[in-house]
């Protein structure tokens, strides 16, 4: 079958080979963005993430990139200080970068890349990945959340006036995290939401449940299996988002405790339409070539298309 549907795009993502924000440019084990666009083609994904911008390329150069390999740009990852007006300018600034990069590689894709917005959080945040659930005061008070929601309000607008409808990540470790925070995300702003099934447990959530009652604001899926008992016992030990990606929180589909039959059931019973994006988070590691994780996402494609996706 076709790696497309009518209304569903799968796509690969260079976090599934521990190419991410807190790792380009820092890690030296970091995979050359050639060998992940590679082995994203190779297993028969139709798009990838941009990853943080200029990993993949940059200009004209992503543009032939994808071309060659048959990929379109599934979309941008972007963290946004919605808590803090006064940085919100220049992060706008950012964002509108990011729009130029999908102006640059439109063409004749499915749909159309998503800017991914996210929350930068705190320090407390940070400090406090999968904890807000069970303490309500990591979380933003009310006068908190009409800042955040105008900040939201902000970027959407850009997107919008740019040609582009955002979609909202809630993430571990900022202040839309939990089940109640998301809610609170959608009843203030009229965005639509970016289900990451991964984080959502870490935030104490139930991705199954989140697919019933959400499904008119879901635009745009991160789709990963989790091992719940390494998120219990990161939480437990009171540790970082590192330690998630560190002790292997997100594995292979199908080898996880997530029923993700279940969850892409719910999604298409509901008319869910847009990109799939299949994210496997890792670190880098020394010991180990850019191969194990092109077989892991092999797996993953394999593992969706039995599903007819």
């Amino acid at each position: 079958m076709s790696p497309l549907t009518p209304s569903i795009a799968i796509a690969g993502a260079p976090v599934s080979f521990g190419a991410f924000e807190v790792t380009v440019g820092v890690d030296p084990h970091v995979p050359d963005a050639l060998a992940v666009l590679d082995a994203v083609a190779r297993a028969g994904y139709a798009g990838i993430d941009l990853g943080p911008p200029g990993y993949l390329g940059n200009g004209r150069e992503l543009s032939d990139r994808l071309h060659e390999r048959g990929l379109h740009l599934a979309g941008g990852y972007i963290a946004m200080p919605f808590s803090e007006p006064d940085r919100m300018p220049s992060a706008l600034t950012e964002l509108g970068r990011l729009l130029d990069i999908f102006d640059g590689v439109k063409g004749d894709a499915p749909m159309p890349p998503r800017a991914t917005l996210a929350d930068a959080g705190s320090d407390d945040r940070r400090r406090t990945p999968g904890r807000a659930h069970d303490d309500s005061s990591l979380m933003l008070d009310a006068a908190g959340w009409s800042r955040f929601a105008d900040g939201i309000d902000r970027a959407a607008d850009l997107c919008r006036r740019r040609g582009y409808e955002p979609t909202f990540h809630h993430h571990g470790a900022s202040y839309v995290e939990t089940p109640q925070e998301i809610g609170e995300l959608l009843d203030r702003t009229d965005v639509g939401l970016c289900l990451d099934t991964g984080h959502l447990v870490l935030g104490g959530g139930d991705p199954h449940q989140a697919v019933i009652e959400w499904a008119d604001r879901i635009n745009h899926l991160h789709l990963k299996d989790v091992r719940r008992a390494v998120i219990d016992r990161v939480i437990a030990a009171q540790g970082v988002m590192m330690d998630f990606w560190r002790e292997g929180a997100f594995c292979p589909l199908g080898d996880g405790d997530l029923d993700i039959d279940a969850i892409l059931r719910g999604l298409r019973d509901r008319g869910f339409g847009g990109w799939l994006v299949v994210e496997q988070d890792m670190l880098p590691r020394p010991d180990d070539s850019v191969d194990r994780a092109a077989r892991d996402q092999q797996r993953n494609r394999e593992y969706l298309r039995t599903r007819g996706l």
